[in-house]
């Protein structure tokens, strides 16, 4: 029985993830340079850890840059996207579904808790969760599962009664080493990314209702177990 659904931040509740590349590929054009999403795909959702832009940027170009001045630019860039952007669709519609069906709501982000409840906070979306864990919480971020586990452990379920919702290859990686189901819903720049093993895919979550989709795991999960 699901009795949890944890969901991803960047790129899955609001899309960051497009603009900030965006915003890196025009950094790089300004310098003469090109990034490509298969060098900046293998980050995304791991967090800032796995890869500096900047000094790829200067291994590219051949020369140190500014990179307070080049840091500054690209921030701007990034902001200026994200003054109008929305949360993806059908998410206020699965955290009010997930409410009623009397789920427990869980996030888990590679990011860090600063950056998450920032925007949490600037859409209305922070009590919606009963858990929040973020970079700040563990000591290895997505791939490893131990954000995943953190979320299980708080909301006090067991990977089996939950259900992860991730945008990235890096994120599906992460709920099912912790023996969570996943369903993907990738954005704009993850959908063009190579997914490993996963539960179901969905372009958005206004194509399914929540209830729909733990339906349909759930019967999926029944017709494995006729199968042993």
């Amino acid at each position: 029985m699901i009795k949890a659904v944890v969901f991803d931040f960047d790129g899955l509740i609001l899309d960051t993830e497009t603009p900030e590349f965006a915003s890196f590929q025009q950094i790089y054009r300004e310098h003469g340079a090109e990034l490509s999403l298969a060098v900046w795909g293998d980050c995304i959702g791991a967090g800032p850890t796995g890869f500096n832009p900047y000094e790829h940027l200067e291994r590219c170009i051949g020369r140190p840059i500014e990179r307070e001045a080049v840091r500054a630019r690209r921030r701007a860039l990034f902001e200026e996207t994200m003054r109008t952007a929305d949360l993806r669709p059908g998410v206020q519609a699965y955290l009010d579904e997930a409410r009623d069906l009397g789920l427990s709501i869980g996030l888990a982000s590679s990011s860090k808790e600063s950056w998450v409840r920032g925007y949490l906070d600037r859409y209305g979306l922070t009590d919606r969760f009963h858990c929040i864990r973020t970079a700040d919480h563990v000591s290895r971020v997505k791939p490893d599962p131990e954000l995943y586990l953190t979320v299980l452990q708080a909301l006090h379920v067991r990977p089996e009664e939950a259900v992860a919702f991730e945008d990235s290859p890096n994120g599906a990686l992460a709920a099912g080493r912790a023996g969570l189901r996943c369903v993907i819903v990738p954005n704009s720049i993850t959908a063009l990314l190579a997914f490993g093993q996963h539960d179901l895919r969905i372009e958005s979550m206004s194509e399914m209702k929540l209830g729909d989709v733990l339906r349909r795991l759930q019967n999926e999960e029944v017709l494995k177990l006729g199968d042993v």
